[in-house]
């Protein structure tokens, strides 16, 4: 994955003079939600030198109540938050800071501040739900004898899905269509699972592509 670090132009266009700095005493509260899944990872407040600092460098800088100065998430943990997008919301009041961790989020040592907080909830449900059926007796469930016939099988049933829902596509039946997309999704999820991958890596690999074309236009 690239670790180029974002320059201020690749940055969603944002105005810091545009917001709306008088309402909290300088201060602008900063959501951090995790790029690849959607998930929320902390909250933090930023003055407008700690903004122009994040949009500077990429990496997100707040501005600690606690410490009175300007602070770097991971200047000491090593727990960055690289900068991928940045905006306000419709009162000018707050931000949304999309980033791509490295390592933890939370001083705690966890991922997100927040135990609760969940990316795409069902589908992460899902995916630890099937993780859940590894090594079970296969008459247990559908799953667990998906994973007792093998890597073999459950890729054949990839690719029967796979077609199934190109087909439903091609004959434009939206409901066959939304039924044979979700059996696919599920199967892949259980071939994932056996090769002991995740969405995550799925969407981290998009990503990297993304961010290469973009370099390649550049």
């Amino acid at each position: 994955m690239s670790t180029q670090t974002n320059t201020k132009s690749d940055f969603s266009p944002i105005q810091v003079n545009e917001l709306a700095w008088d309402k909290q005493d300088g201060l602008i509260p900063a959501v951090i939600q995790n790029h690849l899944s959607g998930k929320v990872l902390m909250l933090g407040y930023m003055d407008k030198a700690a903004l122009e600092k994040t949009l500077s460098t990429g990496d997100v800088t707040f501005f600690s109540r606690s410490k009175q100065r300007l602070w770097t998430k991971g200047e000491t943990s090593g727990n960055t938050l690289r900068l991928v997008a940045i905006d306000m919301d419709c009162d000018n009041d707050s931000l949304l800071v999309q980033v791509i961790p490295n390592g933890p989020t939370c001083h705690k040592g966890t991922e997100s501040c927040w135990a609760a907080a969940q990316a795409h909830p069902f589908l992460n449900q899902l995916a630890e739900l099937i993780a859940s059926r590894r090594g079970d007796s296969p008459d247990s469930s559908y799953t667990a004898s998906l994973f007792a016939r093998g890597t073999k099988r459950i890729a054949q049933k990839v690719g029967e899905e796979g077609l199934e829902t190109a087909l439903a596509a091609a004959t434009h039946d939206k409901e066959e269509l939304v039924n044979e997309a979700s059996d696919l999704i599920y199967h892949l999820l259980v071939l994932l699972e056996d090769q002991h991958l995740s969405l995550s890596d799925i969407t981290a690999n998009l990503l990297a592509r993304h961010e290469k074309a973009l370099q390649s236009k550049a």
